[in-house]
């Protein structure tokens, strides 16, 4: 299982990243196409520093403007957005491409064009691309996955259960029905604990929050457990992070507890709790 550092928030050089990540028992780095520690930065530059330090490199693509699409962009604009981006990652060779895209504000005609389109182009990539589920975008709902998995079958996806507790008010649990469709299509996950009122606890090993680590970590094991991994690695990214999803402190604004750590903890808490299947030839 390969275990990657989220970049959020990271403000210091691509090399530091990779030192650190290291250093902290990761096994890659993951983080937007467009993050400031890749501006400058050639391709041949890149691989040599993640070849230093042993990482791999998961790169993010947003359409839309943000992580928040702008509401006057159509899926054309989209799918504009998404075609230079592709060619902007690729020459990064990064391992896995991760999709933030579509809007929840479309009508489901217009859901169906952008998701055939936007197939059309990741069909043409040679490394894997996935959609995240992520609250604003297209996949934000989960009732409909069930929906769009059956008329877009070439569709894979990166898990990320915290965004649905939020939409849905409710923990994700291997038994419901958007989880159960998504078994067999998941090459990526992000692993931040959400609950029903947020899209992250406070803290994942605080004792008030077992219940969510262990609705999570029973959703992720089942994706393990059902995935096709024998021709890729399992990747997973701990994706604690700032911007609103680390509570803080009132009046004093400052964090309930500290993001860089808890995704460093998730490394060996996730190594020691999930089971990867005998089968996979990444198997480690």
């Amino acid at each position: 299982m390969l275990v990657f550092k989220t970049l959020w928030g990271w403000n210091g050089s691509l090399g530091s990243a990779a030192e650190r990540a290291s250093t902290q028992g990761f096994d890659g780095l993951e983080c937007n196409v467009a993050h400031p520690c890749l501006q400058g930065v050639g391709a041949a530059e890149i691989q040599q520093l993640l070849g230093r330090y042993g990482q791999e490199l998961i790169l993010e693509i947003t359409t839309g403007g943000d992580y928040t699409p702008d509401l006057t962009d159509a899926p054309k604009r989209h799918l504009e957005q998404l075609e230079g981006l592709l060619k902007r990652a690729l020459a990064m060779e990064p391992l896995k491409i991760n999709l933030i895209i579509g809007s929840d504000s479309w009508p489901e005609a217009a859901q169906h064009y952008f998701f055939e389109a936007a197939l059309d182009h990741i069909d043409a990539v040679p490394c894997a691309v996935m959609l995240e589920t992520h609250r604003s975008r297209s996949l934000a709902n989960p009732w409909a996955m069930p929906l769009w998995l059956e008329r877009h079958p070439r569709m894979r996806l990166t898990a990320d259960l915290s965004h649905w507790c939020c939409v849905a008010e409710r923990l994700m649990t291997p038994e419901l029905s958007p989880v159960q469709a998504m078994a067999g299509r998941v090459d990526h996950i992000h692993a931040r604990v959400g609950h029903a009122q947020g899209p992250s606890v406070s803290h994942p090993f605080a004792p008030e929050w077992a219940e969510a680590l262990e609705a999570h970590r029973s959703c992720w094991q089942f994706f393990l457990d059902q995935g096709a991994w024998s021709d890729q690695p399992i990747t997973i990214t701990p994706e604690f992070g700032p911007d609103g999803y680390m509570p803080l402190q009132p009046f004093a604004a400052e964090p309930v507890a500290d993001v860089d750590s808890i995704n460093a903890a998730m490394v060996g808490w996730l190594r020691s709790t999930l089971m990867i299947p005998a089968d996979s030839n990444f198997f480690r």
